[in-house]
């Protein structure tokens, strides 16, 4: 759920259109999601009925500042340059946004009972992923979701938080119009700015396939299936999840294949009684395209320390 591009992102037509560089492109993107999760945490906790702790976002928040500004700090002096943090005002506020909304996103997703370090160490591994899984200098793992799926992992007790929280307290009308904000609000953000529309088409139709292909060939039923994505916690997923600018590809045709490929796995995992699916699919798609990346990167190095062939001049005997 965090974003990191670097400023040398492609730009989507329309960014380009409007002279927006990738830099601003990607300050605007960082500062709306940044927005938006914000509104979304004090909304929760005061209106929409989040179970965690009040104090769960906040802790979050200031440990995924200080994990990055330790790791930067560290990564800088080790390759004696200047810290990524030092710099204008505004290109320090955007430096530290990936982690305030890495913080959040994890205080949001995972429940602990009264327990914060399960959100603590989610926070740490998802900000040090980022460091230490790089292809080309960029890293591939999507960092909120990848603390998230380890947390998950290593304490059977730490869930998610329950998909009703985010309509617990409301009813009515409301209960409808908190999903279709949601929506709305996610899909002008990732149209305008992130450029991820196509892996989201690839993705509802990639879920929406294997619902009906478990419907037909299982004994679960179809429309239990289809169920999941109508609840807001899917919307969340889909739009400020599974489209992280820095972990996905950019090309149309790679957005529809990534999208698909998680929604094949969910099914997958599914099918073999996997709980959290939806967190461990893109982890495993995430590491299969970090895989991939090395891979051909691997090649285009060997490919051209090759030597040119020497051009033979002059006539034949």
């Amino acid at each position: 759920m965090t974003t990191t591009a670097l400023p040398t992102t492609p730009v989507p037509v329309a960014a380009a259109k409007r002279g927006l560089t990738p830099q601003q492109k990607r300050s605007k993107a960082l500062r709306r999601f940044a927005g938006s999760i914000t509104l979304a945490t004090v909304l929760g906790h005061t209106v929409l009925g989040f179970e965690q702790a009040y104090i769960t976002p906040v802790v979050g928040v200031l440990v995924g500042l200080l994990t990055e500004f330790v790791l930067e700090t560290v990564e800088a002096w080790a390759h004696r340059r200047p810290a990524r943090y030092r710099g204008r005002p505004g290109e320090t506020v955007d430096f530290f946004l990936p982690s305030y909304i890495g913080g959040l996103a994890c205080a949001m997703l995972l429940y602990g009972n009264s327990h914060l370090m399960p959100t603590v160490l989610a926070v740490v591994v998802g900000v040090g992923s980022k460091y230490v899984f790089r292809v080309n200098g960029k890293h591939f793992l999507n960092p909120s979701n990848l603390g998230i799926a380890a947390v998950l992992v290593l304490f059977p007790w730490v869930s998610i938080a329950p998909p009703y929280q985010f309509t617990e307290w409301v009813s009515g009308p409301i209960d409808a119009l908190v999903p279709l904000v949601v929506l709305v609000l996610g899909t002008m953000l990732n149209a305008k700015l992130t450029g991820k529309l196509p892996l989201i088409l690839g993705w509802l139709a990639g879920f929406a396939a294997q619902a009906v292909l478990r419907g037909l060939f299982t004994d679960v039923s179809m429309v239990s299936a289809l169920l999941p994505m109508t609840g807001v916690a899917f919307i969340l997923y889909t739009n400020y999840m599974i489209t992280d600018p820095g972990t996905t590809p950019w090309k149309p045709l790679g957005q529809v294949a990534f999208g698909v490929s998680v929604a094949a796995v969910y099914g997958l995992l599914v099918e073999l009684h996997i709980v959290f699916g939806l967190f461990f699919a893109l982890v495993l798609v995430c590491i299969g395209r970090g895989a991939g990346l090395a891979v051909l990167a691997r090649y285009r190095r060997a490919a051209a320390a090759v030597p040119a062939e020497p051009v033979l001049t002059g006539a034949r005997p």
